[in-house]
């Protein structure tokens, strides 16, 4: 058995791979990037109180079959979709509809795929894997210590008092899942007083700075001031499965962390090294921030499937990798889904199970985007 000394080593020599990962010679080539069409928001029509009546379900299963796999987003109405409701703290809620517009190409197959999304992946053959969320030996890892929970960009994880997690988007924005705040009839009974929860390292209250303290950190909670779930959830999970498992929290005021930037989610192997990275608050490891890495194994129009281990209490969290920007022509970490759970997927009569998260394309940047800056004009990725 290896120390804790060699343990700790090893950890820390993981996580500086994290912040310098290698590139592969097809990532010189840099793809252009992704269109984003402009969403046209209609006045916000009030719809009363909430009831919060849902009950928080943190571990969230679906099952899809070959259909629902290369389903593109051509075959749903998505302005419908796209619609969003806005739940204030008070409980008052409002339905604000959208339209789609900038997109002279959406004619041209019959306009239904406004998208631009890549075609989902053909069926790749992987060695079965038996177990459910964790797979194999436990690939997980503690940020523990100042050094690595103020770091970016692990401080940009949160949590979120209905028992998920979220990342920060803007000074004042959490992207985190809607099945944590919306059961997809009605809202969770925690999300009447919704908070999001920023870590205190143990040195800011008493441990000398740069060491690992054994306490665990405080968490300073803040009220949350306005929520916004898509349509295309409210709708109903069983409908459109986790293809709208999102939402937007807009908090009392700003912080000072920093928070990471959104991106249409490339094809996999426009990332770096075919990795997504996340960090979450899974419930096997109470108060502990835990960190993870895997390829993609699979992805369709709207979801990346995965064999990163994680438990329920990690859903919301940011799903990033490193994407080229070519306003700093350089490689950022960028947030591209959201893990949303755990997903049966029934391909040729296989059944194959994956950690699921829901990829950021152009229309749901766009929408994201304009709950974020609240007007169309800093919407794009041209």
């Amino acid at each position: 058995m290896m120390s804790p000394c060699v343990v700790s080593l090893v950890t820390h020599l993981l996580l500086l791979l994290h912040h310098f990962p290698p590139l592969s010679l097809s990532l010189l080539l840099h793809p252009p990037p992704a269109h984003v069409p402009t969403l046209v928001p209609h006045a916000p029509t009030p719809l009363g109180r909430s009831s919060f009546s849902a009950q928080a379900q943190l571990d969230f299963t679906t099952r899809c079959n070959s259909s629902c796999f290369h389903r593109g987003e051509r075959e749903e109405q998505l302005t419908d979709k796209l619609a969003f409701e806005t739940l204030y703290a008070d409980g008052f809620r409002t339905l604000t509809t959208v339209e789609v517009e900038g997109d002279d190409e959406e004619e041209d197959d019959g306009g239904g795929d406004v998208d631009h999304l890549p075609r989902p992946l053909p069926w790749r053959r992987k060695p079965r894997r038996a177990k459910r969320q964790i797979y194999g030996a436990d690939g997980r890892f503690n940020i523990k210590g100042d050094n690595f929970l103020l770091d970016y960009p692990f401080s940009t994880a949160v949590r979120i008092s209905t028992g998920c997690t979220g990342v920060l988007v803007s000074r004042q924005h959490v992207l985190t899942a809607a099945h944590c705040v919306h059961d997809g009839k009605d809202y969770v009974h925690g999300a009447r007083k919704l908070r999001v929860g920023f870590l205190i390292p143990p040195s800011i209250n008493g441990t000398k700075s740069g060491l690992v303290s054994n306490k665990k950190p405080l968490v300073r909670w803040v009220r949350v001031k306005r929520t916004r779930v898509p349509k295309g959830w409210i709708q109903g999970p069983q409908e459109v499965g986790m293809d709208f498992d999102y939402a937007l929290l807009e908090l009392r005021w700003p912080h000072r962390r920093p928070f990471m930037r959104l991106s249409v989610a490339p094809s996999s192997d426009d990332l770096a090294g075919n990795r997504i990275h996340f960090s979450g608050f899974d419930s096997d490891r109470p108060g502990e921030l835990v960190y993870r890495f895997c390829p993609v194994e699979q992805e369709s129009s709207d979801l990346i499937y995965q064999h990163c281990d994680a438990r329920p209490g990690a859903s919301g969290s940011g799903v990033y990798g490193r994407v080229w920007d070519n306003d700093l022509e350089r490689w950022e970490r960028k947030v591209i889904g959201i893990f949303s759970g755990h997903q049966w997927l029934e391909i040729d009569g296989e059944n194959r199970d994956y950690n699921v998260a829901v990829r950021i394309t152009p229309l749901k940047f766009a929408q994201i985007c304009y709950w974020v800056h609240g007007n169309r004009l800093d919407c794009t990725q041209d």
